[in-house]
C-alpha cells in the first residue's frame, strides 16, 4: 500500500472512530443524567453532543480534503481540515459557555444528585472508550500530520480530562460534598474554552498561510545548498494545506551553466528535500550568481 493511500485510510478509520466513540458517550451520559441530575454530568453530555457535531463535521471536511486537485482547485482540497478545525473551536467554545452557565446555575442554586453510581459506571466507560481513541488519533497524526485529526485529538484530550473530574466530583458528591460537582464543571469549562482559542489558533494559522516552523525552513535550505553545483539559495517560502506541504525557493547557480544543467540541479534539489520531507511539493527558480540578492 503507497503512503498516500495508506493516510487516506488511516484518516477516514479517525474520523469514522472519534463519530462512533461520541455517539455512544452521548446515549449513555445523557441516560446517567437523567438519573443523577449531576451539573458535571450534564457539562460530560453536553460536550459529547458538540463533539459529536465536531466529529460528523471532520468526518465530511477530512473526506473532502482527500479529494484530488481540480481544475478549480489547482493545491488541492487539504485547507478544508483546518476549516473543520476552525468549526471544532466553535462548537467547543459553545460548549464550555453552556458548561460554566450550568455551574454558576447550581453553585447559587445547590441541588442533591440522584443516582451517583450510574453517573460513576457511565464516566469509567468514557474513559476507556476516549482513551482507545486517543490511542488511535495519536498513531493517525504521527503518520498523516493531519490537522483536523490533531484538532480532534487536542479536544478529545480535553474530553480524558473532563471525564475524569466528573468521576472524581461524582464519587465526592456521593461521599457529602454535592457543592464540588458545579465547581468541577466550572473548572472544566474554563479548561475547555482555553483549549479552543489552542485549536482556533493553529486552524487560522493553516488558513493564513503560515511559514512552517523555523528548524523546518533551515533544514531545507541546508539540504538545497547541500547539492554539489549549487552556490546558495534564499526567498525560501512555505505554507501548509492539508497533507500537503508547498515549498517555493529559488536557487543561486553559475550564470554560465546551459538551461538544461541548471534544470538538472533543480530536480536534484527537489528531491533532496522531497526525501526527507514526503509531505513536500517543491518549486525551485534558478537564479544566476550574479542576479543574487547580497549576502548579509
Amino acid at each position: 500500500m503507497s503512503t498516500s493511500a495508506r493516510h487516506r485510510r488511516l484518516l477516514r478509520l479517525a474520523t469514522r472512530a472519534s463519530l462512533a466513540v461520541a455517539s455512544v458517550l452521548i446515549v449513555t451520559k445523557a441516560l446517567a443524567w437523567s438519573l443523577s441530575g449531576s451539573v458535571s454530568l450534564l457539562a460530560g453530555l453536553t460536550d459529547s453532543v458538540l463533539d459529536g457535531a465536531a466529529s460528523f463535521l471532520n468526518l465530511l471536511a477530512v473526506h473532502y480534503s482527500l479529494r484530488p486537485a481540480d481544475d478549480d482547485h489547482r493545491y488541492g482540497h487539504g485547507k478544508a481540515e483546518a476549516l473543520a478545525g476552525m468549526g471544532q473551536a466553535l462548537f467547543i467554545a459553545l460548549s464550555a459557555g453552556l458548561i460554566i452557565l450550568q455551574a454558576i446555575r447550581h453553585l447559587n442554586s445547590p441541588e442533591p444528585l440522584g443516582e451517583a453510581d450510574v453517573g460513576i459506571a457511565v464516566m469509567v466507560l468514557s474513559l476507556v472508550l476516549t482513551l482507545g481513541l486517543l490511542c488511535l488519533q495519536s498513531k493517525v497524526v504521527r503518520e498523516t500530520g493531519s490537522t483536523a485529526v490533531r484538532a480532534d485529538s487536542l479536544h478529545y484530550r480535553s474530553d480524558l480530562l473532563l471525564n475524569g473530574s466528573i468521576l472524581v466530583a461524582l464519587v465526592l458528591a456521593r461521599q457529602g460534598y454535592p457543592q464540588l460537582d458545579a465547581l468541577f464543571g466550572l473548572g472544566i469549562g474554563l479548561y475547555i474554552l482555553w483549549n479552543a482559542a489552542q485549536i482556533g489558533k493553529e486552524s487560522a494559522g493553516i488558513l493564513m498561510d503560515q511559514e512552517l516552523p523555523t528548524e523546518v525552513a533551515e533544514r531545507m535550505m541546508a539540504l538545497a545548498c547541500s547539492v554539489p553545483g549549487v552556490l546558495g539559495a534564499h526567498d525560501l517560502r512555505t505554507r501548509v494545506s492539508g497533507q500537503h506541504w508547498f515549498v517555493q525557493l529559488h536557487l543561486e547557480l553559475p550564470g554560465q551553466l546551459t538551461l538544461s544543467a541548471a534544470h538538472r540541479l533543480c530536480e536534484q534539489v527537489e528531491a533532496a528535500i522531497i526525501e526527507q520531507f514526503p509531505k513536500a511539493e517543491v518549486l525551485v527558480h534558478a537564479d544566476p550568481e550574479e542576479a543574487a540578492p547580497p549576502r548579509r
